[in-house]
């Protein structure tokens, strides 16, 4: 494929294949069916497709060859020997420009042949640009994409339109035929749109749309099998997070969506919105159910509820006051006031009724929302809190401070635990607008999020920076920082800039050409944040941040999701092959596993499998166990390996056709160990999680299952009684 841009012309030095008055997007090459010519389709922005013809017989002679073309090596006999041996081949020389096509009796080279302009076809799209093409060569089939949101396709050479349809009114950005060429696919970028057409049965096979603006919070099911965002787009999506792919939309917000929120049952979802509604969605019959709003209009920025999932609380940005509803009857049941700044941080207990919040104030407070005593504790801090975070097992609160710090405190004693200093950690790249490099620049360097994990032994925490930070919490050290992005068009992202590029008038990478296309949707962005332009005033110009604006570990501790300017990134952990060396001895080996099974002692190499670590041993001593023996041989399981062993039962129910016989192994494991399980419920939490996850991507496969054999079984029924 040959292309060109802004007026380039293309490679070959003689017979130019010229005539645009615009840009080539895309140029290829076709063989013509009959006469076996060589063709080229040359299509231009401004929606022109040219067909270009090879003419053999205005080839340069021999004697021009001869001027042009470097001597071979060798006596004339061995060259002509030569010629024949790469006779039918494609042939490339040293400096890879003068390509020869052989066909037949006579050698073309492409380079010195004349390439005669047959057709000229348009469009006809104007004024809009055409943005995007690919060509299918068995098919010989056009497809175009314009910067109005329409697409065509056109069967070539007669130009020929089969399809010619508008999928958006945006800027298609991509538009490709797959290698069979039954499916188009199509991109726009803006929209953050991604669609998969079949063109001969006019049906889609794919369509998902992202988000295009900022997304500002995210949260996941109880379950782990669900994502939920909000963004500046006033849009609330669900995902499922195995696939990556979006089954429902609400947009019946006006405004910003800051905060969204689980219900324990995970049937149900809530979201606060800048718009001063708090709504409350039903992911069964995929509607707003209840909306919750005050006397007075509110920009709610933080949302929680409690663990039976009566009560519902919003903080606002504007009044510094926390609104309580209830979820059943959807009335305002009380305003906690106290606050001297907005209200950004907002979290229940994992285990009672007692609210935390955090303000800009410089407080975190503790508030009794059922009995209605207020603020029964107040903890103080030296800077503005940020946000705050329960502990999964709501013995400890993690606080962010604008002096990137994070303060862990006691919420029954109330004393400070542990202060962790998180400025160097959290220093991310320099901005375009900083005189000083990033060591130096004092900006940004504080954690506007937080996360526990699902055992409460590390935290993560994000902010306006390239990294996300994990820290170990007993030892108040970092583990690992995470860079979510080395996109060099997001600003913060590279560590030293060339000083000499700053301006009086800013940056000069900052003054942008008024018809640069690339830096189009950066722009609006930016106007939409900054509420537009005035009139008569230039039009705002800058570059995204790189930031992280919401943190969230799944509850199965298998996997997290970061909201960022990016988008939302999924990060997973898979830890399964881990062992401690300190339950090794010489006599634990596989052999020895192996020879417990063959002696028909499942227990022992069960037992001998789980100090090894191994996933494969671990489930071939499980398959071993008869069922009838399953519940004495989980009395007999160390408390200690208790973890590893639910760990594969989780990834068996989602792998492995056995169902009753995992199921089981399930079932007798929590009958032989059940107090120690309760009693020890936050190191086991990820693990128990995992198990829940797949027991109910399982209850609701064979509900779907049982529903479809019913009513199969009931057409079959009704057809067999009127054939009577």
């Amino acid at each position: 494929m040959w292309c060109g841009r802004d007026g380039d012309q293309l490679e070959p030095r003689f017979g130019v294949p010229s005539g645009h008055r615009e840009s080539i997007v895309g140029a290829f090459f076709a063989m013509e069916k009959n006469d076996n010519a060589y063709r080229v389709y040359t299509i231009s922005k401004d929606g022109a497709v040219f067909t270009w013809k090879l003419d053999e017989s205005q080839h340069l002679d021999d004697s021009k060859r001869m001027d042009l073309d470097p001597p071979s090596p060798g006596t004339p006999e061995q060259r002509s020997q030569g010629e024949n041996n790469n006779e039918n081949m494609e042939e490339f020389e040293e400096n890879g420009r003068k390509r020869r096509l052989v066909d037949g009796e006579s050698e073309i080279p492409l380079n010195r042949a004349k390439w005669e302009l047959v057709k000229k076809d348009f469009f006809m799209q104007t004024p809009a640009k055409l943005t995007a093409c690919d060509y299918h060569r068995e098919l010989d089939m056009v497809v175009v994409g314009f910067s109005n949101g329409i697409f065509g396709l056109y069967q070539m050479p007669d130009f020929v339109c089969i399809h010619l349809l508008s999928i958006s009114r945006e800027k298609i950005t991509t538009a490709v035929f797959n290698q069979l060429g039954n499916w188009l696919v199509f991109g726009c970028a803006k929209l953050g749109q991604l669609l998969v057409w079949e063109w001969r049965s006019e049906t889609y096979i794919l369509k998902q749309q992202g988000h295009y603006f900022d997304v500002n919070c995210i949260a996941y099911s109880p379950d782990s099998q669900m994502l939920a965002t909000g963004a500046d787009d006033n849009k609330v999506k669900v995902w499922t997070v195995s696939s990556g792919f979006c089954f429902v939309t609400f947009s019946e917000h006006t405004n910003a969506v800051t905060a969204v929120h689980f219900m324990p049952n995970s049937h149900s979802l809530l979201s606060a919105s800048l718009d001063g509604t708090v709504r409350a969605w039903d992911l069964f019959r995929y509607r707003n159910f209840r909306t919750f709003t005050t006397p007075s209009p509110r920009q709610f920025v933080s949302l929680a509820s409690d663990v039976s999932g009566e009560v519902i609380c919003a903080g606002t940005l504007d009044s510094f006051e926390i609104f309580v509803w209830s979820m059943k009857t959807g009335r305002l049941l009380d305003v906690l006031s106290g606050h001297e700044g907005p209200v950004h941080g907002l979290m229940f207990s994992p285990t009672n009724a007692v609210l935390a919040s955090s303000s800009w104030d410089k407080t975190v407070r503790l508030w009794d929302v059922f009995d209605g005593k207020g603020a029964v504790e107040t903890f103080r801090h030296l800077h503005d809190v940020l946000t705050v975070a329960y502990r999964p097992d709501g013995k400890q609160i993690a606080c962010s401070t604008l002096d990137g710090q994070i303060h862990f405190w006691d919420p029954m004693d109330g004393i400070l635990m542990y202060t962790i200093e998180g400025r160097r950690d959290i220093a991310g790249g320099r901005l375009m607008t900083d005189r000083r490099s990033a060591a130096n620049s004092s900006s940004g360097k504080y954690f506007t999020t937080l996360c526990y994990s699902a055992d409460g032994s590390y935290i993560l925490a994000g902010g306006n920076s390239k990294y996300v930070c994990m820290y170990d919490i007993s030892e108040q050290v970092l583990i690992r920082r995470f860079q979510i992005t080395r996109n060099l068009s997001l600003d913060g992202v590279l560590d030293f800039l060339n000083s000499k590029r700053m301006t009086d008038a800013g940056p000069v990478d900052l003054i942008n050409d008024e018809n640069d296309d690339i830096n189009e949707g950066v722009d609006r962005q930016t106007r939409v944040k900054l509420g537009g332009n005035l009139p008569g005033s230039l039009p705002n110009r800058g570059r995204l941040t790189v930031r992280t604006k919401c943190l969230k570990i799944a509850p199965t501790g298998r996997s997290w999701a970061a909201a960022t300017t990016e988008g939302v990134i999924l990060y997973s952990v898979d830890d399964s092959f881990v062992f401690d060396p300190t339950d090794l001895d010489i006599d634990v080996t596989p052999e020895a596993v192996n020879e417990a099974l063959m002696a028909e002692n499942p227990q022992k190499a069960l037992l001998l499998g789980l100090r090894l670590n191994e996933d494969s041993l671990i489930k071939e001593c499980i398959f071993s166990v008869n069922p009838l023996d399953i519940k004495a041989v989980s009395l007999s399981i160390p408390f200690k390996h208790m973890q590893r062993l639910i760990e594969a039962l989780a990834d068996l129910l989602e792998s492995c056709p056995h169902l009753e016989f995992i199921l089981q192994w399930c079932q007798d494991l929590c009958e032989a160990h059940g107090l120690s399980i309760q009693q020890n419920s936050r190191s086991l939490l990820p693990s128990l999680r995992s198990m829940q996850k797949a027991i109910t991507k399982i209850h609701e496969d064979l509900s779907d299952i049982c529903s479809s054999n019913q009513y199969m079984l009931q057409y079959l029924c009704s057809t067999s009684e009127k054939t009577r």
